[in-house]
């Protein structure tokens, strides 16, 4: 619509142009050949031989071309002015202030879905600032944390004029367990960027193989704390970036067992479905609300008021299985459990 409207707006330009000079034209010869005799030359004098030229028709000419000129400008200026309008407002959109929208008032045309576009795009870009910037407060916070005990701890044994090479090492010894809890954090966040940054290197993988190592490696963490594991792995071949996938497996396993109950169990099912590889894991635990579910996968995200994470946890395991799905264009389903917990599913396509 806006184009044909440019076209026409053009079109009329140019043929009003042509029109004012065809009229001055046809009125400075027309008016010149009325007032000659009928055996003169048109445009020549009989006395001097020298042209005629009547001011009159021309200056009527040169008003018209005025008048066309002056409309095509104001036509111009009518259909490009919400297009400056637009433009204006979104250079004056910056990153502090994504909260401005486009004004939309006026017919739906081009310009119009236009300016729709340019808001759904500033309304995307508000919530990721916003996310961004929640996600590096609350991870300078957990950074932060272990950081401040570490130095309480040094702090105080220095302080202590008597103290023994005893308290010395259980000092040395809490400040290792806090230095492990930032090292595992560091590595959760690298790995959560490696997933976002997507993958870049495909190649065939094993799922159950992958799934069978990861709870071998768990197998003894889980009877510590009284949790069975019960496992179904069926060939499940995929493509990907192995040691995502491998990570996007641990995550799982670790937050069914992190958040479940003594005693209580562990689901692990992997196959084939329709030619696509697939892994299912479900746990015993705490009920999860519905409506708290997709925060789960977010990090740093709490549940009502208690923060989603544990002593040995960072607040990222499943928002780092959200990000290597993404990275592999595979399917993330979760629901809660009938029974308390979690049922997870990813399909790999």
């Amino acid at each position: 619509m806006l184009r044909a409207q440019l076209t026409l707006l053009y079109s009329g330009f140019f043929l009003g142009l042509l029109a004012a000079v065809l009229l001055a034209t046809n009125l400075l010869y027309g008016h010149t050949a009325a007032r000659a005799p009928e055996n003169a030359t048109p445009g020549v004098d009989q006395v001097g031989g020298t042209r005629q030229f009547d001011f009159g028709p021309a200056a009527l000419g040169l008003a018209a071309a005025i008048v066309a000129l002056a409309g095509a400008w104001w036509l111009a200026g009518r259909f490009l002015r919400p297009l400056r309008a637009i433009t204006t407002t979104a250079q004056e959109i910056s990153a502090t202030d994504l909260s401005r929208r486009l004004d939309l008032d006026g017919p739906n045309d081009e310009l119009t879905d236009l300016g729709k576009t340019l808001n759904d795009l500033f309304a995307r870009l508000e919530v990721s600032f916003e996310a961004q910037r929640h996600f590096v407060a609350n991870a300078s916070h957990e950074l932060r944390t272990p950081l401040a005990g570490q130095r309480t701890l040094l702090q105080v044994a220095l302080a202590d004029p008597e103290a023994s090479t005893e308290s010395l090492r259980a000092t040395c010894e809490e400040a290792l367990q806090l230095g492990d809890q930032q090292e595992h954090l560091i590595e959760a966040l690298l790995t959560l960027a490696t997933g976002e940054h997507g993958v870049e290197q495909w190649e065939p993988v094993d799922l159950d193989q992958i799934t069978e190592t990861v709870i071998a490696g768990r197998r003894q963490q889980a009877e510590r704390r009284g949790i069975t594991i019960d496992a179904a792995l069926g060939r499940a071949p995929a493509t990907g970036d192995p040691t995502l996938i491998e990570r996007l497996v641990a995550n799982l396993v670790d937050n069914a067992l992190r958040h479940n109950t003594p005693g209580g169990q562990v689901e692990i099912t992997t196959d084939l479905v329709r030619g696509e590889a697939w892994i299912a894991i479900s746990n015993t635990g705490p009920a999860v609300p519905p409506a708290e579910l997709k925060r789960l996968f977010q990090p740093f995200q709490q549940i009502g008021s208690q923060r989603v994470r544990h002593t040995d946890g960072h607040g990222l395991g499943l928002a780092i299985v959200r990000a290597i799905a993404q990275a592999h264009g595979a399917t993330l389903t979760a629901r809660p459990a009938l029974e308390g917990g979690l049922h997870v599913e990813v399909t790999f396509h």
